[in-house]
């Protein structure tokens, strides 16, 4: 079933069984949530406004129905003083001077109460007015501030917490999913040379989010490392590292705490470990084409791309003994031996980057504009298909693209800048009864 979420809200995360059907959607508030807490405070600011408005006119109204009570008194009263100074004014003959003068200055102070009069009239019939408005003032925004929680916005806030916390023990139940559909970018940074490679450790804890950042694809020795995003974003810089050897092309990865990258003008790989700053382990990768004789299309020594996702760290690389197509080899973190190969039938150099998900390798058909994911390689069942998920390749130059399945999301380089990609998986829920 189509799940189309209210505005303002987004998708988290989906589940299906094997058979396609939806098992449950997760939707949860935007992150920017907090944007509307002003909204809020306005809202709950206006309503005490039209409450303590509607209680003052509350207040203003019985003085005035007591008023209007008193000169209502003095308006019987005045229409038969007015009666009588009539009758009098007929026959004043018949009575004293004395008498009628007193009358006529009783009338005199009585004439100007009648415009009043008319004004506590006139008022009455506003204030009744008024309380009406504000009754159904105070109705519409008591319905707005239901509808958007302003004053259950701390329960709203414990339930999305609640939500999250739900959301992280579902997706553990999550098997590896099988990608649907690549959205972004999100733009990080933009700094750096054309080439370049940025990314965080997928087996960090959640709060380490260290990230590392290695410019060019060549003539470079120099790592630089950051605490968090923040810091990146703002330049701030916590550690560098210079290695013992140059790297070739932009496809290093991070992963558990250690760097493995191909060395310059070799078929070399590297373990160097950031917290001792050694060389842990290198280890040559028999066969593997280097120094441009099997590149990705944009060239950049990227004959040897490594990568990792939640089986383990792999080696994506072509031979001559597979005619230039790709091949895929698990490694061993420690020793950087090859535990298992895969040869495929799609020419590295006909391919514009690569990343693997799940023990499943994804090929985008160009570096360029229109790029899409095309072709797929599943390790598992040793089995390839074309696919076609196109993906939004806004600055039109991508030399590094990684997939990361701590954050599940795709680390790029997109000429010169840093961004990331979500990518949808297929989920499959794992029960009980799975082993």
């Amino acid at each position: 079933t189509q799940i189309s979420p209210k505005e303002g809200w987004q998708v988290y995360s989906s589940a299906q069984d094997p058979d396609g059907r939806c098992i449950c959607t997760v939707v949860a508030p935007e992150q920017n949530l907090c944007s509307r807490d002003a909204k809020s405070r306005q809202l709950r600011q206006l309503l005490e406004k039209v409450q303590n408005m509607s209680q003052s006119i509350e207040v203003l109204n019985l003085r005035t129905q007591r008023d209007f009570q008193y000169v209502l008194k003095m308006e019987t009263q005045m229409k038969g003083l007015k009666a009588k100074f009539r009758q009098i004014e007929d026959d004043r003959k018949t009575l004293m001077t004395k008498h009628f003068q007193e009358l006529k200055e009783k009338m005199d102070e009585l004439l100007p109460l009648i415009p009043v009069l008319e004004q506590y009239k006139t008022d009455a019939k506003l204030i009744t007015q008024f309380k009406e408005e504000i009754r159904n003032l105070s109705t519409v925004l008591t319905g707005i501030q239901e509808e958007i929680g302003a004053y259950d916005y701390d329960e709203l806030h414990q339930r999305v917490l609640s939500l999250e916390t739900r959301l992280r023990d579902c997706m553990k139940k999550l098997t590896c999913g099988k990608l649907m559909k690549i959205t972004g970018p999100v733009t990080v940074k933009i700094s750096g040379t054309r080439f370049g490679a940025w990314m965080t450790d997928p087996l960090a804890s959640e709060k380490n989010n260290r990230v590392w950042y290695m410019d060019s694809y060549t003539n470079n020795k120099i790592v630089r490392e950051y605490k968090s995003i923040a810091d990146f974003v703002s330049g701030a810089e916590s550690r560098t590292y210079n290695l013992p050897f140059k790297w070739a092309g932009t496809n290093h990865v991070v992963y558990n705490g250690s760097l493995y990258f191909n060395k310059y003008q070799s078929n070399i790989i590297i373990k160097y470990s950031f917290d001792t700053g050694r060389v842990l382990a290198q280890r040559s990768l028999e066969y593997a084409g280097f120094h441009n004789v099997y590149p990705y299309t944009w060239g950049g020594f990227s004959d040897i791309d490594l990568m990792a996702d939640e089986i383990g760290l792999w080696a994506v690389y072509a031979t001559n003994q597979n005619a230039g197509n790709i091949v895929i080899s698990q490694l061993n973190q420690d020793t950087l031996e090859v535990l298992k190969s895969w040869s495929t039938g799609y020419p590295k150099r006909s391919a514009g980057e690569s990343f693997m998900i799940c023990g499943t390798l994804y090929v985008t058909n160009s570096h360029l504009t229109g790029a899409k994911v095309y072709y797929s390689y599943s390790t598992k069942t040793s089995t390839y298909e074309y696919t076609d998920i196109p993906f939004h390749n806004q600055y039109f130059h991508i030399s590094m693209l990684d997939y990361n399945a701590r954050d599940r999301a795709l680390y790029a380089w997109n000429n010169g800048h840093q961004v990331l990609f979500n990518v949808t998986l297929f989920h499959v829920i794992k029960t009980e009864d799975d082993t």
